[in-house]
């Protein structure tokens, strides 16, 4: 094979260097207000395992682009505008990929720059799905 694949880590370099990145303790303020949707796109699995942040909206990433376009027969009206979008997964590197394609799109959002990773410590809210066992 010639010539050099730009690896995963250089495009999640590339793509953090050009999106806005919301710190934590920032998008714990956020939590709760109408103006803010918290959008999660990490794997189902994922928000049963750890919690996920109240009043988060769950958004596959395999559908992000889909949902987000008005002419899409996907859309969902979550993305309709007029609110700041913040998205999120575990580390913050698929929300940065995610939030560089939408700004491609000309669609405007942020990410949660660690992800949901540091957000219990920091003394971010948790919602936790309820238990299936009896």
């Amino acid at each position: 094979m010639a010539g050099h694949i730009r690896s995963s880590a250089e495009m999640v370099a590339e793509a953090r260097a050009r999106v806005e990145e919301v710190e934590t303790a920032d998008a714990i303020a956020m939590v709760g207000r109408d103006d803010v949707l918290i959008v999660d796109i990490r794997d189902v699995r994922e928000r049963q395992r750890s919690g996920f942040i109240p009043g988060s909206f769950h958004a596959p990433r395999g559908m992000i682009e889909f949902w987000v376009d008005p002419k899409s027969p996907y859309f969902k009206e979550e993305f309709a505008g007029g609110r700041k979008y913040v998205f999120h997964c575990a580390s913050g590197w698929r929300s940065a990929l995610t939030v560089a394609t939408l700004q491609d799109m000309g669609f405007e959002a942020a990410h949660l720059k660690e992800g949901f990773s540091t957000w219990e410590e920091q003394g971010g809210p948790v919602e936790r799905m309820p238990s299936d066992k009896s």
